[in-house]
C-alpha cells in the first residue's frame, strides 16, 4: 500500500502526534536488542485498547502487518518489522499498576516496567518472582508475550505460572477476556496460557493480572570459583541431588567473568574457568543450613572459592556482577548473537563441553552465562557483521548449538523466545507434525496473518538462520 493511503487510514484512529513517519524516527524502530535490522513503513502510539481495535481491524481490511512492541529488550527479533507495515508502540500505552495484597494480585497494563511491579509488590510485603535481567526497562507486556523468566524460574516456575488473567485484542480485532482473578479456574481452554509466550502472534496484551506470593522471609547468597568448568556443573547438579531448591543458581564462564571486570570492576576472580552464584530463601533458620550445605558441596566438587555474602550489600554486588554480564559483552565487539537454548539440568556438564568444542571448531568469540539451576544457559556470539567470512562459521555454529540442545534433550529457547532468530530450527525439536499443528492455530486466530508475521515459522525451505 501506498505511504500516503496508509497515513490517511492511520490518521482516522490517532492523532497526527502519535504517528511517526519521518525516516529517522522509522530507523530508530527498524531494530530491538537482537540481530537484524527491518524499517517499518510507519509507527503508531496507541494509548488505550479501542485504538488497538480499531486500526487491527483497518489492518485486516486492507492486509497490513502490525508488530506490537514494548521496549525493544527482545533478543530473538521478536518486535522487528520484518514485512514492512506498521509498528505497533505500547510504551505510550496509559499506565496502571494495582496491587492487591487481599487476593495476592497485580493488576497491570502491558506498559508498565516489570521493576516496578516488584517494588510495589515488595512495599506490600509481597512477591513477583520472574525476573529477567532486563527487568528494570523491560515493560511486562513484552515480558509475557516471550514468557520471558530469569534466574528464579528453578524454584518458583516461569512467567506463565503467575499470570492468571488476560485483557486482548485479537488479530481481528475482538476485545476479549481470558482467565481471571481466581487461581482456580479450569472454564474451557487455557487461552491465557495460549497467549503468554505466543510473541505477538496470537494476540495484542493490553491488561494482565499477575499472580502473587508472600515475600521470602530471609535469603543467603554465595558465590563460588572453579578451576575447571565441568567441576562447576557437577556442583550444581549435586547440591540440586541433594534436596536443596535454591531461588536461583546462576553460572558464568571465564570470558564472562573477564567481560565484568572489564566493563565494571567487581572483583571478581579472573583466574577462574567459572563462578556459580547460588541464591537460598526462606526462613532464616533453614537458609543458614541449606547456604552451609551448599558451601560444603561446591569445595567437594573442587572449589577453589566460595564467599557467603554476609549483609545485602554484599549479596547486591554479587547480584549486579551477574547483571553486568549482558552490557560487558557487548563491549567485546560491535555485533552480539544471543541465544538460550535448555537442556535437562543433569545435561548442563555435557553441554557445556559441546559448546567449547563448537567455540574451537569455528574459531569463535563464544561466551556462555545462565540460569544454570533449570539448564537455561545463554551462549553469546561476539563478531562483526561487516567480516563475512566469520559470519558464515557464526551460521554453523547457531546451527550446531541448536542442534546439541535438542540432542541432549533440550530446547531452542528458555526465554527469548523463537523470533526470526530461532525460526529455522522449530521443524528440528517439533517435527513437523507439531509445527504444522502450531500453524493451524496461528491460521484459526489470525486468518489474515497480519499480526507479527515472520516470526516463529520458518520461511519455506529455510534451515538455518541467515545473517548475512
Amino acid at each position: 500500500m501506498e505511504s500516503e493511503k496508509l497515513c490517511k487510514l492511520v490518521e482516522s484512529i490517532f492523532p497526527q502526534k502519535r504517528i511517526l513517519t519521518n525516516l529517522a524516527d522509522r530507523y530508530s524502530y527498524s531494530f530491538d536488542a537482537s540481530f537484524g535490522e527491518y524499517l517499518p513503513d510507519l509507527v503508531v502510539q496507541p494509548e488505550n485498547k479501542e485504538e488497538i481495535a480499531s486500526l487491527i481491524k483497518v489492518a485486516n481490511e486492507y492486509k497490513i502487518p502490525v508488530y506490537p512492541r514494548g521496549a525493544a529488550t527482545s533478543l530473538s527479533g521478536g518486535s522487528l518489522a520484518v514485512k514492512g507495515g506498521i509498528v505497533l508502540d505500547m510504551s505510550q500505552f496509559k499506565k496502571h499498576l494495582v496491587i492487591d495484597r487481599e487476593n495476592l494480585l497485580a493488576i497491570v497494563s502491558p506498559s508498565v516496567i516489570t521493576g516496578d511491579i516488584h517494588k510495589q509488590a515488595e512495599a506490600a510485603g509481597l512477591f513477583y518472582p520472574p525476573d529477567p535481567s532486563s527487568s528494570h526497562v523491560s515493560t511486562i507486556g513484552g515480558n509475557l508475550l516471550e514468557n520471558s523468566s530469569g534466574p528464579k524460574g528453578l524454584k518458583y516456575g516461569t512467567t506463565k505460572e503467575y499470570v492468571i488473567g488476560l485483557e486482548v485484542v485479537t488479530p481481528t480485532g475482538e476485545i476479549i477476556r481470558t482467565g481471571g482473578k481466581t487461581v482456580k479456574n479450569v472454564t474451557g481452554y487455557d487461552l491465557t496460557r495460549l497467549i503468554v509466550g505466543s510473541e505477538g502472534t496470537l494476540g495484542i496484551v493490553t491488561e494482565a493480572t499477575l499472580r502473587l506470593i508472600p515475600k521470602p522471609q530471609a535469603r543467603k547468597t554465595l558465590l563460588a570459583s572453579f578451576d575447571r568448568l565441568i567441576d562447576s556443573g557437577h556442583a550444581i547438579t549435586n547440591i540440586l541431588s541433594a534436596g536443596i531448591l535454591p531461588s536461583a543458581m546462576e553460572l558464568m564462564d571465564n570470558a564472562c567473568i573477564r567481560a565484568v571486570e572489564n566493563y565494571t570492576p567487581s572483583r571478581l576472580p579472573v583466574d577462574a574457568e567459572a563462578i556459580i552464584i547460588v541464591e537460598i530463601d526462606g526462613h532464616e533458620a533453614a537458609i543458614e543450613e541449606e547456604i552451609k550445605r551448599c558451601e560444603e558441596i561446591c569445595f567437594k566438587q573442587h572449589a577453589t572459592e566460595v564467599k557467603v555474602a554476609q549483609d545485602e550489600a554484599s549479596r547486591a554486588s554479587i547480584w549486579k556482577a551477574r547483571k553486568m554480564v549482558s552490557p560487558a559483552i557487548t563491549q567485546m565487539g560491535p555485533t552480539k548473537i544471543s541465544e538460550d537454548a535448555t537442556v535437562p539440568r543433569s545435561e548442563i556438564p555435557k553441554m557445556m563441553e559441546r559448546l567449547h568444542a563448537i567455540r574451537d571448531k569455528y574459531q569463535l568469540n563464544l561466551v556462555v552465562f545462565g540460569h544454570a539451576g533449570d539448564g537455561n544457559l545463554h551462549p553469546n556470539i561476539i563478531t562483526d557483521k561487516r567480516n563475512f567470512e566469520e559470519m558464515k562459521r557464526v551460521e554453523e555454529a547457531v546451527s550446531e548449538i541448536f542442534e546439541a540442545a535438542v540432542e541432549l534433550g533440550g530446547t531452542l529457547s528458555g526465554e527469548h523466545g523463537i523470533g526470526t532468530l530461532k525460526a529455522p530450527y522449530m521443524e528440528m525439536e517439533l517435527g513437523p507434525d507439531g509445527l504444522m499443528m502450531m500453524k493451524k492455530i496461528k491460521e484459526a486466530w489470525d486468518p489474515n496473518g497480519i499480526l507479527n508475521p515472520g516470526k516463529i515459522f520458518p520461511q519455506p525451505g529455510q534451515t538455518k538462520v541467515a545473517l548475512l
